[in-house]
């Protein structure tokens, strides 16, 4: 038996219920929430993100704290939009918030869909510390907004292809590790490979496990997943997202990796255009949600793909069949 202490993830795609069920068992088992979710880190997308509603925020013994339906969060709303937040501060911050809810006695969930930042925490990654490249992120940033701004279609899918290709140059197994789609991860990646010289896929290795792990993957099939996905875009459009785009957009470039996230993106891009009639916006609009619901699918896609990669994850379709393995875990 492991002498290491206890850590519980619950993982799964975008809205597939892990919020709701790591409530339930948190509550059930006097625990506390560190998020594994690469676009709740910002402050002010709170909408598009999906993030829970806090009751109440301050700092708990120094970490940053939110208290939702009576359960601690952390790493949530961690930096600004327009700041830098790479895999090694997630890391750091989550392992300093583990143990803190450790040494009160409570047991850490670590929940989300964000595979990279899960994987660094429970395999203790030990991942590179290097600074950003300020020249090329300026340039791939000027190209996406000259992309962006030139309205025609497809032209900054083209923009991240390109980039893409460069990575892939540098480090042909980046194809397993880096989303073409995530201009945030693609960048991040060529700059590790530059400041290194070596492959940015190689520099991730494991360390010596911290704690021991239960991974439960929350399982859906897929179209039930997608019509989830497609209420809860509804459900954002109707509580504000097209407000939330609207004031992060006077106050940070569009460019910016986090205001490039699904949700963001394409309301951006409508409010943009400015379209003549109401017809013609209403148009533009149902367009613009249905582009978010099928990025939305895709990106569901891609968690899953990188999920099933990892046989450690036990994956479980309801909250009793979760709880009975938690509690039998635990020997509670």
């Amino acid at each position: 038996m492991s002498r290491l202490p206890k850590l519980i993830v619950i993982l799964g795609p975008t809205a597939s219920g892990k919020t709701e069920m790591a409530l339930k068992l948190a509550r059930k088992f006097d625990g506390e929430i560190v998020s594994a979710d690469s676009r709740q880190i910002y402050r002010g997308m709170d909408v598009g993100t999906g993030k829970i509603e806090a009751d109440k925020r301050g700092l708990q013994r120094g970490f940053a704290q939110i208290i939702a339906r009576g359960i601690s969060h952390y790493l949530i709303d961690v930096v600004n939009p327009n700041e830098e937040f790479t895999v090694a501060q997630y890391k750091k911050m989550a392992l300093a918030a583990i143990r803190n809810i450790l040494k009160r006695g409570k047991i850490p969930f670590l929940v989300g869909g964000t595979g990279l930042y899960i994987q660094a925490v429970v395999d203790n990654l030990v991942i590179p510390v290097v600074p950003p490249n300020k020249k090329l992120r300026e340039k791939f940033e000027k190209e996406l907004k000259a992309a962006k701004e030139s309205g025609i279609r497809n032209q900054e899918s083209e923009v991240l292809e390109k980039w893409y290709k460069k990575l892939l140059k540098l480090d042909p197994e980046a194809i397993h590790v880096v989303d073409p789609k995530n201009p945030r991860r693609i960048i991040r990646a060529l700059e590790v490979c530059l400041a290194t010289h070596q492959p940015f896929s190689r520099l991730r290795q494991k360390g010596k496990p911290l704690f021991d792990v239960l991974q439960i993957g929350i399982a859906m099939p897929r179209e039930k997943l997608y019509k989830r996905i497609d209420r809860r875009v509804d459900w954002m459009i109707k509580n504000g997202l097209i407000e939330e785009t609207k004031e992060l957009l006077k106050r940070y470039d569009s460019t910016l990796p986090s205001m490039s996230g699904i949700g963001y993106k394409e309301i951006g891009e409508f409010l943009n255009q400015k379209p003549k009639t109401k017809n013609q916006k209403h148009k533009l609009l149902n367009e613009k949600i249905q582009e978010i619901k099928w990025r939305t699918h895709a990106y569901a896609r891609r968690q899953m793909t990188w999920f099933r990669k990892d046989k450690r994850i036990k994956w479980m379709k309801s909250f009793k069949t979760v709880e009975k393995e938690i509690a039998k875990w635990l020997n509670y």
